[in-house]
């Protein structure tokens, strides 16, 4: 088999670039490198099965020649990360919204498959858990540029959904749950790197708010094994799917677990919402999945626990400390 990855020198399109091409695939990767980085895919560049363009998705002819090339489209492309949501959401709205519609047009003149990744921010304030795909989304108001993730999130699924109803095109959509793993950057406010990177330069971990809101952590290994498997299934198509992990930890204590696995000293600083963010942001106290939908379809549960994942990351970054 064929595929494409939009996004695919990023954080999770790069593992799955690894899985699929470590599994005998041809791999097709697209990536404008503003969120990704070549680092991710440098490994891979020796590989006759794997072939990159360092380009963007709004480049229409590209991206139908690749789409044309394949058999199977994982669009992963997207503005990613709470900071870069809430300095920049002009970018956020425009980049996700044009570049799922894009990569499903460019798909349906070819009748290419097409995984769409979503993400947990769509429930948004929703308060009853675990979440579950059918429920109800209750986003905030429009004057805080924080929700504009989440809409546009919520958009792209639309228009998967619909391209699925009104055009006959396979598509399938994936929400992530909070994704961990090696290569993970903390730039853009991802938690584990940012808690690992602190606690191994013994600098205070920066825990926001009352750091008691709580999240479920899957490892990248899971998720784009979950991702393979839903893409080429007929009885997914046309559905969302919740990706994410059963083990719910409030912040602070993710803090302290960092601190002990690295075997650090570093303290906890709890940072208010206001000076990290903006004034009156608004973060989810729980965020939790009900994965019951693709256990039943796929038979696919997440493997590897907290504390592995948080190695993995501290291993990682251990070892990009010592490259430079």
């Amino acid at each position: 088999m064929r595929y494409l990855i939009t996004g695919g020198a990023g954080f999770i399109g790069s593992h799955l670039a690894d899985l699929l091409v470590s599994s005998g695939e041809e791999v097709f990767v697209i990536d404008d490198l503003s969120t990704g980085a070549v680092d991710n895919i440098r490994h891979l560049k020796g590989d006759p099965r794997f072939h990159y363009e360092i380009d963007t998705i709004a480049n229409g002819p590209l991206l139908l020649e690749l789409v044309d090339s394949v058999d199977l489209v994982f669009h992963l492309a997207a503005a990613v990360g709470v900071r870069l949501v809430v300095e920049s959401p002009v970018r956020t709205i425009e980049t996700n919204i044009h570049g799922t519609g894009w990569v499903l047009s460019a798909a349906a003149k070819k009748g290419k498959p097409v995984l769409v990744a979503s993400s947990s921010e769509v429930y948004g304030k929703a308060s009853t858990v675990p979440f579950r795909e059918d429920d109800d989304m209750v986003l905030g108001p429009s004057s805080k540029a924080r929700w504009s993730y989440a809409c546009s999130k919520a958009i792209d699924e639309f228009l998967a959904l619909a391209y699925f109803r009104e055009r006959g095109l396979p598509t399938v959509v994936a929400r992530l749950f909070n994704t961990v793993g090696p290569r993970q950057t903390g730039r853009y406010g991802m938690v584990v790197p940012t808690f690992v990177r602190q606690a191994l330069a013994g600098d205070p971990l920066t825990v926001f708010g009352d750091g008691l809101q709580t999240r479920c952590f899957t490892h990248v290994r899971d998720v784009v094994s979950a991702l393979r498997s839903l893409v080429g299934c007929e009885e997914a198509h046309g559905k969302v799917f919740n990706v994410g992990g059963l083990f719910e930890i409030s912040m602070r204590d993710l803090a302290l677990r960092v601190v002990e696995l690295a075997g650090s000293r570093s303290q906890i600083s709890y940072v208010p919402y206001g000076s990290a963010y903006a004034e009156g942001f608004e973060d989810m106290r729980r965020r939790v999945p009900s994965i019951e939908r693709i256990q039943r379809l796929l038979g696919w549960a997440p493997s590897t626990d907290l504390d592995q994942i948080i190695r993995d990351v501290i291993s990682f970054e251990q070892t990009a400390a010592g490259r430079t």
